[in-house]
Formats: structure tokens, sequence, C-alpha cells
């Protein structure tokens, strides 16, 4: 049984942040880690005393882990950035929220004798024959400890404490991976065996000027090692921990988080083919408009801040079965049936609602991408001024725009105009020119949409409900709020100034205004929006044209392979430039060792060339990546540099060194790299984070080339986005879940009630037979569906119980065993 542990984390905003700056101010940005590995950066809030970041992470962690840490920084142009303060968060504690953290919590002072990291490898014995107890303790090796010298690295020695006995080992210098190999020998007194007390393992960087710096402990209670007097594995570094001043924490400011662990125990895949096979049933085969499903029923369980994870699921599942047009379809009609007044189609969050918007994610990001992305950098790089509202004019603020002296505000509103209109109308032309770049299984779901509004809400009148309905989700749930946040669509690195932000906004609103069919301009407070309805209404019929032609597409031709497009091999899940490192020849100053070169991946291989439309391309294919991981930045003597471990097919490893821009670029790039390698056989348990110079490692100081890593691998730890493989196992395991947790209301709803009376509404003197009959024929179809339903909730729980005890016995037996 697999265990798959995921990590949600949301920075909402800071408040009551210090002032960092002269300028009394702060330009604020977060840096998350999970243990020692950094994982996220935000973008960075110019200015800001009470910055509002609202980005959010997956993570998935299958080794588990042990903290999260959130660090506020400064960002400084000048120097290196301040650290404002830390919040840190156990894993128990996170898990001891079963809906998860949502709250704010105060930052703490980061003190240097806290900030530990790392493992060491031990072997204990207490040898109690002689005439004198006898302490062994072997500090075989440490890895991933925290740098703490100027060079990246630090100077370890370690030191074993016991009540008042004590010995150290060498110093091993200029590395944060030491080899020790030593053995340190203690000898008690009897009494000292009866006295409790524990043993302590210290590892310390050594300075040569001043005092050292501490860089983690361990510590074993002596009762332990009675019980069993030889120990040995990789023990965690832990902290010193200091009382904390709560009157200084308050004074660092909070920091707004949301922060959810998920951990599932995943069974075999027969497990859960019942439950596929209802849900599939659901779809294929549909039951009337008003009968239930066991889609209807998840839907009747599903908490509100749970739908949209359990929309992305039913997404996932049913394109992974090739069914996720009948699926889409089976919620709309559903919600179009069920609705008497088209101004209310869509509007609330339901899990019809929230199916279209992931579906749309999952099948469209890469679509989105490319109709958006070069408008949007348009607009980033000329950061020009532009403002509607009178009331929000800042003359000062604005650039010349003629030479006649400060510019009047007709001026500045003429010239707004303008330029919103040239950037709406370029917005405009890459929708209405990007026909056939739509994914296909899109069309087919919008078609199948507007067939249904259209049954539904027939006649002139309705004429607009249809495209209301397709602009609803294409533009206002979709093209809108990728062009309002387009960091959060990964469409920029970084989130706008205020500046470009507030041009965002107008566009946005724009780009609705279009959706809605500019039915609703003039009518809200915003009267200043006037000078681009011309605009609006004038692209409101190219958006019509776009949208008859957009759902003028065969359903016939939409095959299951297609509704599996975006995860087929050949499509391309990243690209973009790297530096790679050159290996061949005399090798060069590591300036002039990296060179430029556009990378493309796909579940297939890394290919890449000099330029984006260079003929000749380089390959490697995905079964020889091994592993792929960061380098320490004293390897090179720069940042964000990752490693691609390949084995040939002779056995054969060689290493590519690539270069990224940033941290995020570098998560990105690992986190998409293992995910198509995910099915790789032989991965490598251990790696070099550092590179062979000088006739040794530089992490962890062996002359060997081909000695076995000093640090492990984490090829399965991944960040959570659109292009996740799909996983059916663990996406049945979320739907099981949330089957289980409204298990009890399911069965009181349709089950506990006496068969004469289940489902049976109170009649009225206006109540014909026939309606109570079809009532009593509903509630026995319902009863039907839930008794099915429940019965593979019942046999899944009894499966994770069975799989739970044969490993609880097989850890017993394997304590056991000598």
């Amino acid at each position: 049984m697999a265990k798959n542990t995921s990590l949600y984390f949301r920075i909402v905003e800071g408040r009551n942040l210090p002032a960092k700056d002269v300028s009394g101010t702060s330009d604020p940005y977060c840096i998350v880690k999970v243990d020692s590995e950094i994982v996220a950066r935000t973008a960075t809030v110019w200015k800001n005393l009470n910055p509002f970041w609202g980005e959010e992470y997956t993570l998935h962690l299958p080794m588990g882990f042990h903290t999260l840490s959130l660090y506020v920084m400064d960002e400084d142009t000048i120097g290196h950035d301040d650290v404002i303060g830390k919040i840190s968060l156990s894993k128990e504690a996170i898990a001891s929220q079963s809906k998860g953290l949502d709250g704010w919590l105060s930052l703490r002072r980061v003190e240097p004798d806290e900030e530990v990291q790392g493992d060491v490898h031990l072997s204990l014995e207490l040898q109690t024959t002689g005439q004198r107890p006898l302490l062994r303790c072997d500090v075989i090796e440490a890895r991933d400890l925290a740098p703490r010298d100027i060079s990246g690295t630090s100077d370890p020695f370690a030191r074993v404490l016991f009540n008042n006995h004590s010995a150290e080992t060498s110093i091993i210098k200029k590395t944060r991976f030491p080899h020790w190999g030593e053995q340190l020998e203690l000898e008690l007194e009897p009494r000292e065996l009866t006295g409790g007390g524990s043993l302590t393992l210290e590892i310390w960087d050594w300075d040569m000027v001043g005092k050292n710096d501490f860089l983690g402990k361990v510590e074993i209670s002596l009762t332990c090692l009675l019980k069993s007097p030889l120990l040995e594995g990789w023990f965690r570094l832990m902290p010193l921990r200091n009382a904390e001043d709560d009157a200084g924490r308050s004074k660092l400011g909070a920091v707004r988080l949301k922060v959810r662990l998920i951990e599932d125990q995943i069974l075999p895949s027969m497990c859960y083919q019942p439950l596929v096979d209802l849900l599939v049933e659901s779809v294929i085969s549909p039951a009337e408009v008003d009968d239930v499903s066991p889609l209807t029923m998840l839907e009747e369980v599903t908490m509100t801040e749970s739908r949209q994870d359990v929309a992305m699921t039913l997404v996932k599942i049913y394109l992974g079965q090739g069914l996720v047009v009948p699926f889409l379809d089976y919620l709309n009609m559903r919600e179009v049936n069920h609705t008497s007044d088209p101004n209310t189609l869509f509007r609330s969050n339901s899990l019809a609602s929230k199916a279209m918007e992931q579906f749309m994610k999952a099948v469209g990001m890469l679509y989105l991408h490319k109709v958006l992305k070069p408008v949007l950098n348009r607009i980033f790089e000329e950061k020009k001024y532009v403002e509607l509202d009178p009331c929000k004019i800042e003359l000062n603020r604005t650039r010349r725009i003629s030479f006649k002296g400060v510019v009047s505000e007709a001026e500045v509103l003429e010239s707004s105009v303008e330029v919103l209109q040239g950037y709406l109308l370029a917005i405009m032309d890459a929708i209405i020119g990007s026909l056939a770049q739509c994914p296909i299984v899109m069309r087919v779901v919008f078609k199948q949409l507007h067939k249904r509004v259209e049954e539904q809400f027939p006649g002139p009148e309705h004429e607009d409900v249809k495209y209301l309905a397709i602009g609803g989700f294409l533009f206002l749930r979709f093209v809108a709020p990728a062009i309002l946040t387009p960091k959060l669509f990964h469409l920029r690195e970084r989130h706008a100034d205020a500046r470009t932000g507030r041009t965002l906004l107008l566009l946005a609103k724009a780009v609705q205004s279009v959706g809605n069919l500019g039915l609703q301009l003039g009518q809200g407070k915003e009267q200043w929006m006037a000078p681009l309805h011309p605009v609006i209404l004038s692209s409101v019929g190219s958006f019509r044209d776009f949208l008859d032609k957009l759902i003028d597409v065969d359903c016939e031709t939409v095959s299951d392979r297609l509704q599996r497009a975006p995860f087929l091999p050949s499509v391309t899940l990243k690209e973009g430039y790297l530096h790679k490192r050159k290996t061949e020849g005399p090798q060069l100053l590591t300036r002039f060792a990296f060179k430029k070169r556009y990378f493309w991946l796909n579940s297939e291989s890394l290919s890449y060339a000099k330029s984006p439309d260079w003929q000749v391309r380089s390959s490697i294919p995905m079964e020889h990546v091994c592993a792929v991981e960061r380098v320490d930045e004293n390897a090179f003597q720069l940042q964000h540099i990752m490693q691609v471990l390949m084995r040939d097919g002779d056995g054969q490893t060689s290493t590519m060194y690539l270069q990224c821009k940033n941290v995020n670029e570098l998560n990105q790039w690992l986190s998409a790299i293992r995910k198509a390698s995910i099915e790789t056989s032989g991965k490598l348990p251990s790696y070099h984070p550092g590179t062979h110079r000088g006739g040794r490692w530089t992490c962890c100081l062996q002359s060997d080339r081909g000695a076995h890593g000093c640090s492990r691998t984490h090829s399965a730890v991944t960040l959570g986005d659109w292009s996740d493989p799909l996983d059916p196992d663990a996406e049945a395991q979320t739907i099981y879940k949330h089957l289980l947790h409204g298990r009890d209301a399911l069965r009181e709803r349709y089950l506990e009630l006496p068969d004469d009376d289940a489902g049976r509404k109170p009649q009225t003197s206006s109540q014909s037979s026939d309606d109570t009959a079809c009532a009593t024929l509903l509630a026995r179809r319902g009863q039907a569906v839930a008794s099915r339903l429940l019965a593979v909730v019942l046999d899944l729980e009894g499966a994770h119980l069975t799989f739970q005890q044969r490993e609880a016995e097989e850890a017993i037996n394997h304590i056991m065993t000598p």
C-alpha cells in the first residue's frame, strides 16, 4: 500500500510588517521551505508594510516531511536581502487540524541556533558486561548541514555528551556532507545507568575567530539505549529551543496563511475499480434528469470549501477514462434543466461550474499561454500609465504626453482610452484568431453546452443565453482572471506593479463586459468606463462570430485519445531558455562555461537547441533520466543550478548541469522533469549535490568520482499543477474519502426511511396520485443507487483496515526478527 502526502499552502497577505528601508517602508516577499528545501518564492510587493500576495502551492511529498517554514524577506537592490521574520509549523501541528490552518500567524525572530537542517548517521552501543559500562558512539557521516561560512559550507565536528562525559570528532573543513567514520567511547559509572538522562550528540561549525556555530543536535534517552543496546540509523538534527519573547514577536507583524495536509494510503488499483465503475456508469448510462446518481450523491456530501478539489479530481478521473465530454455534458445538462431563470444560469459554485473551471485549466492552459502571453508581455514592458476614473488620476505620476507643459486631466483620459483600446483590440484579435489553437475537446464541450442551453431556453427572446453561458466560462472564469492576475496562471514570474496592475484591472473589466455581450454596460457605478463602451460593443459582434465558429465541430471526431490529449507524450509540458554547462574540452571559467540553450520537455524526452527555431536538436530520452536534483551554490559559486543525472544503455552515468533564472523557475523545471520521468525504472537513491573538481567532490570531499552519493534524492517531490500526471488510484482515493465523510448523511437521507414513506413529501390537496407515484419511484431508485454506492465505500473501508493490520504485523515481525 503506497503512501501519498500532499501539502497545500496559500500565502494570503501580511500586516504591520516593520520598515527595513530608509524610506520607512519595506519590499517584502516570502520564501517557503519544507525542511531544508526551498520550494517557493512569492513575488515582491514593493514599498508596502501590509502586502497582499495571494499565491498558493501544492507540494507532493511521498516521503513525508517534518517542518514547513515561511521566511518574510525585504528585497534590497544593493547588498543582501534583510530577514524580517519567520513562521515554523511542524507536520504534527498541521495534521492536528483536520480542516487545515487558516488564520493570522505572528512572525518571530530568526535565531541562528534554531536554523538547523540535515541528518547524522550514527551507530550507538551500550555495553554493560564489563566492570564499567561503556557507551560507544560511531559517528559515521552527516548530510545537508546548514551552511555557516561565507563560502556556503561549514567546518563541522561532532561532540558526544552524557552527564559530565564528553568526546569530540575531528574537524572536517569546508563541507556540508562530512564523513568522519570515527568511534567515540565514554566510560560510565554503574550508578549512572539508574539515574536516567540522555545521550546528546551535537554538531558544530568550527570557527578560527569567535565562537563556534551550532549546527544541530540529537538526543537519545538512556531508557531507549537500555531497551535496545545497539541502535544504528539516520537521525534528524534538532535545534536548540530558545524561549520566545511574545512582545518582540508582535513587533514583527503577521502573515495570513492557509495550510492543509493530506495524507492518504493508496490501495491497489483493483480495490478502486468498483467505485470507478459506478462513476463511469453515471455518465455512460445517465439517469433521468430528476434521478439521483453516484455523482449527484457525491455533490450532496461535498462541502463548499472542498468542491474545487473534488471537481479537479473528477475531471482527471474522466480524462483518464476518456469520458470527460459526457461527464461535463451530464453535469451541465442537470444544471441547465434545474434552472428556470436564465439570468442565474451557472452563477453558483455548483459542481458543474467548478468542474468546467478545472477542465479549462487542465486542458486549456497551454492554449491560454499562446493567446495571452504576447499581449501581457507587451503591457508589462511598456508600463504605460492609464486611468479612466477621474477621482484616481494623479497628474504627477503621468509621463509627459506632449511638449506643451504639464498634462491636463483631459489629456490623461484621452491617452488612457487610446492605450486601453489598443490593448483590448490586441487581446480580442488574439482570441478570435486562436480558433485552430483551441483544444478540440474544449470546443466539443462548449458545443454540448450550447445545445443544452438552447434546448432549455428556446425562442428568440433567449438568443443571448447560449452565448452568455459559453462566454461566462471562457471569458469570465478563464481569460479575465488570467489577465487580472497573470502570475497565478504562470503567465508572468512576478506580480504586476501598481501601474501595470491598474491597466490589467481595467482590461479585465472590459473583457468581462465582452463576455457578457455588453448587456450590462452603463448600469453599474463605474460610469467612467463609458469611453471604452464603443470598442467593447464592436468586439461583441466578433465575439459572437468566434463562438459560432468555435462550436462548429464534429463531436464524433473526439476520440478517447483526444479527450486525454493534454496528457499525451507529444504534449510539451514546459519550454524555455536555460543555461547549459559546457562539459566538452578544457574547463572554462565558470561564467563562460554556461551557454544559453532553448529546452523543450515532454513525457518522452528533454531536448534542446540554440534557439526555438533551430532545426538541429539534441535529445535525452526520459527513460535515461535517473535523478533530477539541485546543485549546491558553492559547487560553481552560482545560484539556481540543477543537475540531470542520466544512465545510458550501457549503464554509464553522466550529468548535465542547467542554470535557471530564479528559484521559482528552478522548482518548476525540477518538478516538471521529475513528473515526466516518474515511470523510469532504476532511479538513484542518492546523489552528490556538488561537482567533482580538483580530484574530489566539493560536497563530501570524497576523491572517488564513482562514490555513492552523499545526499538523498527527491525524485517524487513535485509541485502540483495542471501538468500533474494522471494517477487513477490517488484520484479514486480522494473521492472515497469524501464519500466516507458523507456516508452517514447519505444513509440517513436514502436508506433509513420506512419503505412506504421513503422520499415522499407531505401531500397537499393539489397533489395528484401520479405525483405521489413518481416521488415514490424516484425514492426507490435513490435507495438502490445509495445502497450500491455505500456498499462500495464499506468495501474500501474494509480493505484499508486489512492493509493497515497487515502493515502493523509486518512492522512487529521486523522488530522481533534479530
